[in-house]
């Protein structure tokens, strides 16, 4: 039996994805993100450049230890002018304390000269006396050679120079970073099989790809392809201008795809893959954004089959339509129906859903054509499935009867504050109807800090307001995406609203409402969501 090469994770979601336009990681971001990289397996945790800012210097004065984890301190090499003992950038990184350091340094004759304003021998200086300085102090060192690959090609003698001064001054692993993003995978096989032609071990590689062509993944896997055996990443792809490669598509392919499964071992173990569904959804709520359910692996459609022949052919093997099971990574697989579907999408969803129908083609083929007539009014049922199982339930005579909707009202009024500004206020009225008793609830749309959220929050909070014996199944829900889509033009114009909504157990699910008042289909989209979490839940119909 062939022994596995060990492939080694570094993670800098915490570093180089804080360079994300948009995205600043509070201290407790921090900590939270370190430990589900430590527990997805992950070698190397870059925490941030300590003395860069508070929270970075903070985050390392409360660093833990990880088993299998080594946490990272990011630093540049020492300045020009300065020895290595008297360089306050070298000295932030040792006090840090970590055992693992990651220095970044000049490996483009044109940036030394032109930015660093140094002779290239100056700067080969630089590099090796901070290398060396770190091991003396028992480091392992990191060297990150910036913009390596278009160095390469400027002036290849001076890269490959690099690279063997690094490592003979005892940098552990040297890091070829294309930090302008703009390689391709075939220029990065080539450069990484000249330098080792040259004689370099490439075991002691690594690869950091920027993602500006959209191919840090590709060129990451070209790398390790090639002898490289670390690759740098960020979760979710995070990172300056386009992004990093995407830890969270390399590791499915890295190991469950042959021509690496077979032949590379990481610390991310098959259990831990089963995970990363969630580490990437949990890292977009950190972000306090929407997931990109179009994500290749963890994306909620990436194994949706919305097609009638796709869905087919599904059923009776996967493998028709899906290139590995989604269980490995998580996921799921999805069957929406639309008025792209067939019966075989609408008796897999009917039975995902506990709907009985299967076998009656006769009630299939009428719903199927619902589904179809309400699709050309603008519903989207494969962007809301909470919706398509509420719709069926009601078509085929199987909607539990929990509580009924007397009326509601909704009104905005603009006014001035006790300091002349302006502020506009929603208020919202449901009468609702639980067995025998009537109940009326009135919200705002007013949070803690007086701010307006809008006719559509306060709507929302007046629903969930007294759902009488419902009112604990519900009270973890909360609306988490809000979308609206005019679907005709025209003083007629019909309005789509679709909204995701979550509980506190982290299950999401999507509702859907159509009307030509965005209140009312609002209104129908929130009913949907909360009819829904009550079947989920088992909940006694009145």
């Amino acid at each position: 039996m062939t022994t596995k090469e060990r492939l080694y994770i570094y993670d800098t979601t915490l570093r180089d994805g804080q360079q994300t336009q948009g995205v600043t990681f509070s201290l407790d971001d921090k900590l939270r993100i370190s430990q589900l990289l430590a527990d997805i397996g992950i070698d190397y945790i870059e925490g941030g450049w300590p003395g860069a800012n508070p929270i970075d210097s903070e985050f390392f004065d409360r660093k833990k230890e990880f088993p299998k984890s080594k946490l990272v301190a990011f630093g540049m090499t020492k300045r020009f002018g300065r020895s290595v003992e008297n360089d306050e950038t070298l000295a932030q990184v040792v006090s840090a304390g970590t055992s693992v350091v990651c220095l970044v340094g000049k490996s483009h004759d044109f940036h030394v000269q032109k930015a660093l304003g140094i002779s290239l021998d100056e700067n080969i200086e630089l590099i090796t006396s901070s290398i060396k300085h770190l091991k003396s102090l028992g480091k392992e060192v990191h060297f990150d050679a910036e913009h390596f690959f278009d160095g390469f090609a400027a002036n290849k003698k001076y890269a490959i120079s690099i690279v063997k001064e690094a490592m003979a001054a005892g940098a552990d692993w040297v890091v070829l970073c294309d930090t302008n993003g703009g390689c391709m995978p075939d220029q990065v096989k080539e450069t990484i099989e000249s330098l080792i032609e040259e004689g370099i071990d490439a075991s002691r590689l690594g690869i950091h790809a920027h993602n500006d062509t959209e191919n840090a993944v590709a060129n990451s896997l070209a790398a390790v392809q090639a002898g490289v055996r670390q690759i740098q990443g960020t979760l979710n792809g995070l990172g300056e201008r386009c992004g990093n490669a995407n830890l969270i598509s390399l590791l499915p392919t890295l190991l469950l795809k042959p021509q690496f499964a077979e032949k590379f071992l990481t610390g991310v173990t098959s259990d831990s893959l089963k995970e990363i569904t969630r580490a990437s959804r949990i890292m977009d709520e950190v972000l306090n954004r929407v997931p990109n359910r179009f994500a290749p692996y963890v994306g909620s459609s990436a194994f949706a089959h919305k097609a009638g022949l796709h869905a087919n052919a599904i059923l009776k093997d996967t493998e028709t339509y899906e290139h590995i099971d989604p269980e490995l990574v998580g996921n799921e697989r999805i069957i929406p129906v639309s008025n792209q579907a067939g019966l075989s999408n609408l008796r897999e969803k009917l039975q995902q859903a506990g709907i009985e129908a299967a076998g009656d083609t006769g009630k299939l083929s009428m719903l199927l054509k619902e589904i179809k007539y309400k699709e050309s009014e603008g519903y989207s049922f494969d962007s809301a499935n909470a919706s398509f199982e509420i719709f069926a339930r009601r078509m085929l005579g199987q909607m539990p009867n929990f509580f009924e909707v007397k009326r509601y009202r909704v009104t905005t009024e603009r006014r001035k504050d006790t300091i002349g500004n302006t502020k506009t206020l929603s208020e919202a009225v449901v009468v609702l109807k639980i067995g025998d008793k009537e109940t009326l609830s009135v919200s705002e749309s007013m949070d803690e800090e007086m701010n307006d959220l809008g006719p559509v929050n306060a709507l929302s909070k007046a629903i969930s307001k007294d759902l009488g014996q419902y009112q604990d199944i519900i009270n973890g829900v909360r609306l988490i995406d809000f979308k609206v889509r005019i679907t005709s033009g025209g003083t007629s114009a019909v309005t789509r609203v679709l909204i995701d909504s979550e509980d506190e157990k982290g299950l999401r699910w999507s509702t859907v409402g159509v009307s030509a008042n965005i209140l009312d289909a609002s209104f129908q989209a929130l009913l949907d969501s909360i009819n829904w979490k009550l079947i989920k839940e088992g909940a006694s119909p009145n």
